[in-house]
C-alpha cells in the first residue's frame, strides 16, 4: 500500500518554500497531494484555476519533478475530507518560522480533534527560502522587484503578467 500524503494550502502563489516542502516530503511519501484551497473567504490574487495552472507548470515544467507522484488538485472542503477521498492520513505543514508554528498547532488540533486518525508532520524549508512566504513574493514583484530567489521562472511570468493587467 502506499503512503499518500496531503500538502494543502493557497500557493498564491507557489515559492520556494513551499518546494522545499514537496521535495522532501517525496524522500517520505510514495504520492503527494498538493491540495489548492479554493475558500471562498480568502482574497486570492489568482483563481484556483490559475494556481493549479502554476503549480502544475513550477513543479513540472521548470523543476522537472515527477508527474507520477505528485498530484494538484483544488479543493473547497476541510482538509480532513481531502484526506479521505485520497484515502491519506497525514497532512503536510510548511514551518518557517517560530511565528508559524502557534497558529500551525493550533490547526494541527483542530484537524485531529475532526478525524484523530490523520497525523500532521510539520516540515522547514531550506534555511536560505525560510524567509519566503507568498505575500512578501508578491509585494515585491508589485514594486517592480526582483523575485528570481523566491520562485520560479513560470511563477514569475504569471506574477508579471497579473499584475501588468491589473494595472492597465
Amino acid at each position: 500500500m502506499s503512503k499518500i500524503a496531503i500538502y494543502p494550502g493557497t500557493f498564491d502563489p507557489i515559492t520556494y518554500g513551499h518546494i522545499d516542502v514537496i521535495k522532501k516530503a517525496l524522500k517520505l511519501f510514495d504520492r503527494i497531494i498538493v491540495g489548492v484551497s479554493d475558500v471562498s473567504s480568502k482574497n486570492y490574487l489568482f483563481s484556483s484555476e490559475e494556481r493549479i495552472e502554476i503549480v502544475n507548470k513550477a513543479l513540472f515544467n521548470d523543476l522537472k519533478l515527477d508527474k507520477k507522484k505528485i498530484k494538484v488538485v483544488s479543493f473547497s472542503s476541510l482538509t480532513t475530507d481531502l484526506c479521505k477521498r485520497y484515502k491519506s492520513n497525514v497532512i503536510l505543514r510548511g514551518l518557517r518560522a517560530v511565528s508559524d508554528f502557534e497558529y500551525e498547532f493550533q490547526l494541527a488540533g483542530m484537524n485531529r480533534k475532526l478525524n484523530q486518525n490523520i497525523e500532521t508532520i510539520f516540515l522547514m524549508s531550506d534555511i536560505e527560502n525560510q524567509i519566503i512566504s507568498s505575500r512578501f513574493v508578491k509585494e515585491i514583484i508589485k514594486l517592480n522587484g526582483d523575485i528570481k530567489k523566491f520562485t520560479t521562472r513560470s511563477t514569475i511570468k504569471s506574477l508579471k503578467e497579473k499584475y501588468e493587467y491589473n494595472f492597465n
